[in-house]
């Protein structure tokens, strides 16, 4: 089940948003999707993001997948356990595999994220 207090993209990727600070990471689809992931890009804290855009990549077993940035800001925070451990992806992706923390210049481009039930409608969809 994925948490409802996220916000989910078409990407598999959600935002969670405390304040101004949205933090970025990847769906529990996602992790099932890529596989076993053994290599986590990231961008460094202090670093900026643009919406729309890549800010990293993951690794897997099977691909190499670009990693979109929900919002436009300066990173904030980076989890580089994730980038020792990059398995932490796989076993939790909504906790302990987060990937960055953004403080966003402007949280509008949230409004267009999936909620929770919206994402597994989208999901369900998909799979047709």
């Amino acid at each position: 089940m994925n948490p409802v207090e996220l916000k989910y993209s078409k990407d598999h990727e959600y935002a969670r948003v405390e304040g101004n600070v949205v933090t970025f990471g990847i769906t529990d689809h996602a992790q099932h999707s890529l596989g076993d992931v053994v290599f986590v890009e990231l961008p460094e804290e202090g670093d900026t993001v643009t919406a729309g855009k890549s800010y990293g990549t993951v690794e897997s077993v099977k691909a190499v997948s670009d990693i979109i940035a929900a919002v436009s800001g300066k990173v904030v925070e980076v989890n580089t356990q994730v980038m020792d451990s990059p398995d932490l992806l796989n076993s939790d992706p909504y906790g302990e595999g987060w990937l960055i923390k953004v403080e966003a210049d402007d949280l509008s481009p949230l409004d267009s994220m999936m909620t929770a039930d919206g994402y597994e409608t989208f999901l369900a969809q998909e799979e047709h």
